[in-house]
């Protein structure tokens, strides 16, 4: 077996008939400049290869029911290739089913230990743990009597009849007798079916029937014989519950071979994996169906309360004349005042408006719709607005997706009241373990999951039915750890994942199933990792390579370098001008004999440095008191103006919550007046040192084809008056719209200007395909004869920004935006690339340069999401020189990042933690960036001091 794979003429995207060694079983990193090709080599030429020949070995049934996804890959040969696995960023789940334990597969574990070990409680008297009997404990409590005591063993009717309140005694004399008896209990009084007793109404809990009926003989043997088989006769019938009648007292005493509570009776249903399963019906709440949440409408949500009904204050309706016609005839009937704001209306005008009324009202229209004609009288039924919202959607199923984003955008996410967001039907989260149910035991952090089960005592029983999953549980959990999500809990929903946190669950989750032979190819494992975890990731990078693994990193991180076995550089630049094989050997290698941008800056040869740094001596801040969001402990954070403020801290410390969560959502309600969910907090103040929040995170531009970087930044739209403008579109009468591929008229009808044709798998991820009319050029052929300067307009979208930019040199409102998104770095995107294929960062980038681009007003707050993700040290200065060029022109730059060199170049440093999850939220440091270093409980202080003195090295 060779011990290198070795890709031959490779020529994936840019790749520039590359050839490359990269030893098997060791940690390899493909580095370069974003854009230069790293993932063209590691994921669409290795990964795609190894897919491809994967799937080459299945039948040719299943390879049509799984998508080739390796289409577009060109190289020459692979040798030495072994079964690839990709962890990258993309794949988070938007599944609202889909949780860390599942995705992890602990939450599996969970439900197989509750089946088996778990202790259910009642849920009447939820301190009384259920008791199970057994035929030989009936048999001994019946041994305690006295010799010749009468006995009846009898089970309830309830029993078999659950589903009835009351019958006749005909009824219950036929179903005893068809149950092969022959008497029962009413009250306290024995009847036989044969009895002709004409009563109705008769409560069915009140009715027992008899098995059998006995005289206790302790000595005698054959008594003995025959209680053991009418008890199991009686467990049979009764699904396990079973009385004994003392006649002599008229008491009953109740045994059952299930869960029952001894203090009122409660019976617990059995359990199986399926009822600790939130994606079962067996399982799921029946009110929220295992969700843990409910989505309502609320009045806060869908009213501006400031505004009168005349002036729009319900915000679904702004523009409906229908419901506003409708409105004002109930508002006349009720004498609810429409020119008042409508936060002072009386409590009961607002219940009108938001539930509506029973009555009908005629109402005649002024104008024409699909719906109504102008002048026609029609009765209307006012519903509100709030049955109206939930009605919808209800409804989805029959709606446009455009209709349900409207409705949904008016939508609140509410914890289920019924299982308190654990998901599970009651009887279900009444089973504990160490007195924690299944969903709070999944609402707990990994770090303490892990103490609560090192504190958690088993019986001996206990001990040998759980152990082989208790291990498989505690495994995991400390893979979890080791990566450095130590913080995140088994509960927490897959979408709300970074792509970081998501990319290394995943990693934990391979390192838990102990494969060897494998090639991982992974895609900057280090996005959102705090510099202190560093040495926990590599740990584990490390761990599956000497498995037997071969671990391919896509990355920029310094530390991942050089702990690494061996680096690939490509490049030397993005786009057109990489894709060649610059540099490819040791870090020492890479350090002292190449001269590629990367190793310029490993070596200090080149600094990441900023131009312009400031001094606090600002007297304007923007101050929170009070947060509390998530882990947040009360504090209390000022952040200067007119600088560069770094918010950083260990991952899962509160920066999110304190930044994104409270800061932004309050900043973009007081400026934009939208009504998003702000984190809790006291109060905010300094709002007026500012004119605008700009908001730059790392969420997608779009989530379909259609959106591309030409039409998020407004490009696309100043190119369309270009073509509309030239002599072949003059002649065949086009216009602007002609150029669109979003309407009709000038795209392709087939795909209808995606470009593709999606095709639904149904039990895998749906698949792409080219579309075969248009060859995915997204426009029809009368569109594409016409040319502005010899090119088409399918061929201007796919040039990169950078050609692009040339072309339109004399038309300035384009070649501005264009230049704008050279200089953070994306010169080597195409002006059409779909806005699903990019990653997050380059959709901050994109934010960033649009916003750029405007002109500048000064005194804006910028806040910006780790946007050194996916960079390398030659764009994080570039990305720094941009940043410090807003700071210059009188802006304010918020910075949420764990990047050094970013950190090190701030003006002011707002640290949170110490720790993660419940151990952090606290602040830990406020103030210049020269002052943190004396913080001994800073671990970005310690990453600051090790930075410095690792610079201070490589200079001297």
């Amino acid at each position: 077996m060779s011990d290198f794979i070795e890709i031959i003429g490779a020529e994936t995207h840019n790749l520039k008939n590359i050839s490359v060694k990269i030893p098997k079983n060791k940690l390899v990193v493909v580095t370069g400049l974003s854009g230069s090709g790293k993932s063209s080599l590691a994921f669409e030429t290795l990964y795609a290869e190894g897919q491809k020949r994967y799937l080459e070995s299945l039948s040719t049934f299943a390879r049509m029911m799984i998508s080739n996804t390796s289409d577009a890959t060109k190289v020459r040969e692979i040798r030495g290739l072994s079964p690839t696995i990709a962890i990258n960023q993309k794949t988070v789940s938007n599944n609202p089913r889909s949780t860390v334990g599942t995705i992890t597969e602990i939450y599996d574990f969970y439900r197989l230990l509750y089946a088996n070990i778990g202790i259910p409680y009642c849920p009447n008297h939820p301190e009384q743990s259920l008791k199970k009997d057994t035929i030989q404990n009936i048999v001994e409590d019946i041994k305690k009597n006295d010799e010749g005591t009468k006995i009846f063993i009898v089970f309830p009717l309830s029993t078999i009849k659950n589903n009835v309140e009351e019958m006749s005694m005909k009824e219950i004399s036929q179903i005893v007798s068809d149950k092969g008896f022959v008497r029962y209990i009413k009250g306290n009084k024995v009847f036989s079916v044969a009895d002709a007793v004409e009563e109705k109404n008769i409560s069915v809990e009140d009715v027992s029937i008899i098995v059998d009926r006995l005289i206790v003989k302790n000595s005698d043997e054959t008594f003995f014989s025959r209680l053991r088989d009418s008890l199991l006769l009686t467990s049979e019938k009764s699904s396990g519950i079973i009385e004994i009648f003392y006649p002599s007292d008229d008491t009953f005493k109740k045994y059952s071979l299930g869960n029952f509570c001894p203090q009122c009776g409660y019976i617990s249903p059995k359990f199986s994996l399926s009822n600790f399963s939130f994606n079962s019906h067996f399982g799921a709440c029946d009110d929220c169906g295992g969700l843990g949440f409910r989505t309502t409408f609320e009045e806060k949500d869908i009213i501006n309360f400031d505004l009168t009904l005349e002036e729009g204050a319900i915000l679904p309706w702004e523009n409906s004349k229908y419901y506003l016609s409708i409105l004002c005839a109930v508002c006349e009937k009720y004498k609810i005042p429409m020119n008042k704001p409508y936060g002072k209306l009386t409590e009961k005008q607002r219940e009108i408006i938001l539930y509506g009324v029973d009555e009908k009202f005629s109402i005649i229209f002024d104008s024409n719709s699909e719906f109504y004609k102008k002048g026609n009288i029609y009765m209307c039924r006012y519903e509100g607005i709030i049955p109206k919202l939930e009605r919808h959607y209800a409804d989805s199923e029959n709606k446009t997706q455009s209709h349900m984003r409207n409705v949904l955008k008016f939508a609140t996410e509410k914890e289920c009241r019924t299982c308190q967001g654990y998901r599970l039907k009651k009887p279900f989260l009444m089973v504990k373990i160490g007195g924690k149910n299944i969903g709070e035991l999944a609402s707990m952090s990994v770090e303490q999951t892990l103490d609560f089960f090192e504190k958690l005592e088993f019986s001996q029983e206990e001990k040998i039915i759980s152990e082989g999953v208790l291990k498989n549980i505690i495994d995991r959990l400390h893979f979890l750890q080791g990566v450095g999500l130590g913080y995140v809990t088994l509960a927490r929903r897959a979408h709300t994942l970074s792509g970081g946190e998501s990319q290394r669950i995943r990693l934990a989750t391979q390192i838990g199933t102990q494969l060897e032979g494998i090639i991982y190819v992974l895609d900057e494992p280090s996005i959102g990792l705090h510099p202190r975890d560093n040495d926990m990731l590599i740990k584990n990078l490390k761990k599956l390579a000497t498995l037997g693994n071969t671990v391919i990193v896509v990355e920029h991180d310094e530390d991942i370098m050089r702990e690494s076995d061996y680096i690939v550089d490509i490049g030397p630049g993005a786009g057109i001008h990489g894709g060649s094989v610059i540099f490819s050997g040791t870090y020492p290698e890479l350090i002292k004999n190449s001269s590629t941008e990367t190793s310029l800056y490993l070596s200090g040869k080149k600094e990441i440095v900023r131009q312009n740094p400031k001094k606090m001596s600002t007297k304007k801040f923007l101050s929170i008191y009070g947060a509390q969001e998530n882990n947040l402990k009360n504090i209390n954070v000022r952040f200067p103006l007119g600088c560069m403020t770094v918010v950083t801290g260990v991952s899962g410390s509160g920066k999110s919550s304190l930044v994104m969560d409270i800061l932004s959502n309050a900043l973009l309600n007081y400026f934009n007046k939208s009504s998003l969910p702000v984190g809790k907090h006291e109060k905010i103040e300094g709002f007026e040192h500012i004119n605008k929040t700009i908001i730059i995170d790392q969420s997608p531009i779009g989530r379909t084809p259609h959106s591309n970087v030409a039409t998020y930044t407004g490009v696309f739209t100043y190119i369309r008056e270009v073509f509309a403008a030239s002599n072949d579109a003059k002649v065949r009468g086009f216009n602007v719209g002609k150029f669109s591929f979003n309407t009709k008229g000038g795209r392709c009808e087939v795909c209808e200007g995606n470009g593709t044709k999606k095709i639904e798998m149904h039990f895998l991820p749906d698949v792409y395909v080219e579309c075969e009319a248009c060859k995915g050029t997204r426009y029809n052929d009368d569109v594409l004869s016409v040319q502005f300067k010899g090119k088409n307009i399918a061929e201007i979208l796919n040039m990169t920004i950078e050609e692009a930019s040339e072309f339109f040199v004399v038309f300035p409102r384009i070649k501005r935006v264009l230049d704008v998104l050279i200089d953070v770095g994306l010169g080597y995107i195409t002006l059409g690339q779909s806005a699903p294929t990019l990653s997050g960062g380059e959709s901050q980038r994109i934010k960033l340069a649009y916003d750029l681009s405007k002109r500048s007003t000064g005194q804006t707050l910028y806040i910006l999401d780790e946007p050194t993700t996916g960079l390398h040290f030659a764009d994080v200065q570039k990305l720094l020189d941009i940043l410090d060029a807003l700071v210059e022109k009188g802006n304010s730059v918020i910075v949420i990042e764990h990047n050094l060199d970013i950190i090190a170049n701030a003006d002011a440093i707002v640290d949170i933690g110490p720790n993660g999850g419940d151990a952090g939220g606290n602040l830990v440091f406020a103030g210049p960036k020269d002052k943190i270093l004396t913080v001994k409980e800073s671990y970005t202080a310690q990453a600051l001091k090790k930075y410095f003195a690792q610079k201070n090295k490589k200079t001297s």
